[in-house]
């Protein structure tokens, strides 16, 4: 029995994008919730909470993507045929918020607000059309003769638009947790009455797109509701109402920790639910992973590279968390 390559792969361009999710969600999540703080010293203090961190975050988004291309060429030329108009819109705002985390510190007073608004927008921008491009993604492509043939707007639906607003309302809140573990005082106490809101806000928009989804796409729903597959799918949604409970529970408490781990948790529900309701399929609605792939002498190559670079990620990137942990307060910071 030879090794499944493709399987590999999967679960390589899989762990690369959840991380990227993770990592680059929160701080995605500190320019969305921008708005709400309207002091400079606050807005300082949030910014400080991620510069150390917040460029090693996008090295998973850049592996995910150089992987699939790696592994499976069909599915980077249908994906970015189909989504080229969301995800072009998605990487201008990643270069506004890039651009404003480097000069908003630099800035004259009276400029500042010119970078806190590209700050605000680049976040929004990015994460809302992540989201559109993760729900036209769920819905599936066209694909004939190897080829996208569908429209240049097919990516945009009611469900797209809804996931994109979810996926903001996902970063909104795993920025306002950070912020409860990373800040203190005055700042804190708001973070906490944010997240409030949004912990009952998220998993609703949660319960909106598991009722959806099966309802759009009748392959979705077979593989959900028939059995044995409803016995191992059902924890799920349990593990997301506790989830979400827990999380209530320690903003109740006032922990500092506990609540971006439930938050965290409620993210990898959310993705593993995104998995259960595609899988194998990596250009959905049917050419799989195996359907899709190079052939093995590249996705060989490619692997030993990977193998060697991920390592490598992993450590610097524990590294740069531990060095930079801790609390950040008003009048100190990493800049």
């Amino acid at each position: 029995m030879g090794i499944d390559l493709p399987l590999i792969w999967a679960v390589i361009i899989l762990f690369g994008i959840m991380m990227y999710v993770v990592m680059d969600g929160f701080d995605l999540g500190i320019g969305i919730l921008y708005p709400f703080f309207k002091s400079k010293e606050d807005r300082d203090v949030m910014m400080n909470t991620v510069a150390p961190v917040w460029d090693g975050n996008e090295t998973w988004l850049v592996l995910g993507g150089a992987g699939l291309l790696a592994a499976f060429p069909l599915a980077y030329s249908v994906v970015l045929s189909a989504l080229y108009l969301p995800l072009i819109l998605m990487l201008v705002g990643l270069i506004f918020r890039g651009v404003a985390f480097e000069f908003r510190f630099k800035a004259r007073e009276h400029e500042r607000h010119f970078w806190d608004k590209a700050f605000i927008c680049g976040s929004f921008i990015a994460t809302f059309f992540q989201g559109v491009a993760l729900g036209a993604y769920i819905q599936g492509f066209p694909v004939v003769g190897r080829a996208y043939a569908g429209g240049p707007l097919d990516w945009l639906t009611p469900f797209s638009i809804f996931t994109g607003i979810g996926l903001v309302f996902a970063f909104a809140l795993l920025g306002s947790t950070w912020l409860i573990m990373k800040t203190e005082g005055g700042l804190q106490q708001r973070a906490y009455r944010i997240t409030t809101w949004l912990a009952w806000l998220l998993p609703a928009v949660i319960a909106v797109i598991s009722v959806w989804t099966p309802l759009a796409d009748e392959r979705i729903a077979q593989r959900w509701f028939s059995l044995p597959n409803l016995i191992w799918f059902s924890p799920v949604p349990l593990l997301v109402a506790a989830s979400t409970a827990m999380l209530l529970l320690a903003i109740r408490q006032r922990r500092q920790v506990v609540p971006f781990l439930c938050t965290l948790a409620l993210v990898f529900l959310g993705y593993s639910g995104l998995g259960i309701s595609l899988w194998p399929n990596i250009i959905p609605p049917s050419i799989t992973i195996w359907s899709a792939s190079a052939p093995p002498q590249s996705q060989g190559f490619a692997l030993v590279g990977a193998l060697l670079i991920i390592p490598v990620i992993l450590m610097y990137t524990v590294w740069a968390y531990y060095v930079f942990r801790g609390k950040v307060r008003h009048g100190e910071g990493y800049h």
